[in-house]
């Protein structure tokens, strides 16, 4: 920066504006700064920036995994509303293993993550101790939460699943299937479960586990065309089950919705243009995406605690239901 400034004639502190805030230098001085750089090809260091402001400039995303379209849409649009804040983002995946998810938070801020994004409100004791230690902005999406000590953003899960039950009911269906991953170290599963057994009543369920993934909800809705009466739906906790499901009942030759009716949870992009499309629960995942990233870059800049926001689930209707 030093021989930039004095082949351009200016003051480091101007070279230093013209690289992080170009819009408060007058444009001849820019441009005359920026041909020097160029003609020296100068790159500035990121390391001795972080080591001279005490900025890293980054913050971390922990998620479960990366398998799933649904945490991709989350960390595209919360790196896009992180950027235009001049933040970058870096993610690790915790395959939903509480100690893992504490190792690799300690990991991004010892590299000096200045704040993290973590999914749900349930945690290993070491992750809310090292929390609590490092003081570290840290917001928890996909749950809403408003008496929890860490700002969360998300959706009301026990509701987004009544949402669909119900829906199933007003068409008619009491004898109702549900395929579920494990809700081990999963609040968001375990929300969903309660919400549908909190309004069960009149209704005739059978719940079936499986592993998170299409080939899951294909093998769970084989196990349920074993039993001799087949129930009239099936509600999957999440579009991926449920597209597994779908491609499960086909190869039984069950046709949905005429044979039996099928719901999920989560309105992946691919939900709507599967055959037949699948009738779903939408949850604003791209929306909680650019809301953490501006409550997250308000608290690492300037200090704000935001409060936490809760997001609405919605209805989708699409042709995999169909009246009893």
């Amino acid at each position: 920066m030093r021989d930039v400034a004095k082949a351009a004639g200016v003051s480091v502190a101007t070279v230093s504006r013209v690289l992080n805030s170009p819009d408060s230098v007058n444009e001849q001085t820019r441009k005359k700064v920026q041909q020097k750089i160029d003609e020296l090809k100068f790159v500035p260091s990121a390391a001795a920036r972080a080591i001279n402001s005490g900025r890293s400039r980054f913050v971390g995303a922990l998620v479960p995994t990366l398998d799933n379209a649904i945490f991709a849409r989350f960390l595209n649009s919360l790196e896009q509303g992180l950027g235009t804040h001049r933040l970058s983002l870096i993610v690790a995946t915790t395959d939903s293993d509480p100690e893992k998810e504490s190792q690799k938070a300690r990991e991004l801020l010892d590299i000096g993550a200045e704040g993290l994004v973590v999914s749900g409100v349930t945690h290993d004791p070491d992750f809310h101790a090292l929390l609590r230690q490092r003081r570290t902005p840290t917001i928890a999406t996909s749950f809403y939460d408003p008496n929890h000590y860490l700002p969360t953003v998300g959706y009301d899960n026990a509701s987004a699943a009544q949402i669909a039950i119900n829906h199933l009911r007003d068409l008619g269906h009491t004898h109702i299937a549900i395929i579920y991953a494990s809700p081990k170290n999963n609040d968001r599963t375990i929300a969903r479960l309660n919400g549908i057994k909190a309004i069960e009543e009149g209704l005739e369920l059978s719940y079936f586990e499986t592993e998170m993934s299409q080939s899951g909800g294909a093998s769970a809705a084989l196990e349920i065309c074993k039993n001799p009466r087949l129930p009239s739906a099936v509600f999957c906790l999440s579009d991926v089950l449920a597209t597994g499901a779908l491609f499960g009942l086909q190869s039984q030759h069950l046709k949905v919705p005429d044979d039996i009716s099928l719901m999920g949870l989560d309105d992946l992009p691919g939900s709507a243009v599967i055959f037949p499309s699948l009738s779903t629960v939408h949850l604003p995942v791209s929306r909680m995406g650019s809301i953490t990233a501006n409550a997250l870059a308000d608290w690492v800049e300037r200090g704000k605690i935001p409060s936490s926001t809760l997001l609405s689930a919605r209805l989708v209707k699409r042709g995999s239901t169909k009246r009893a």
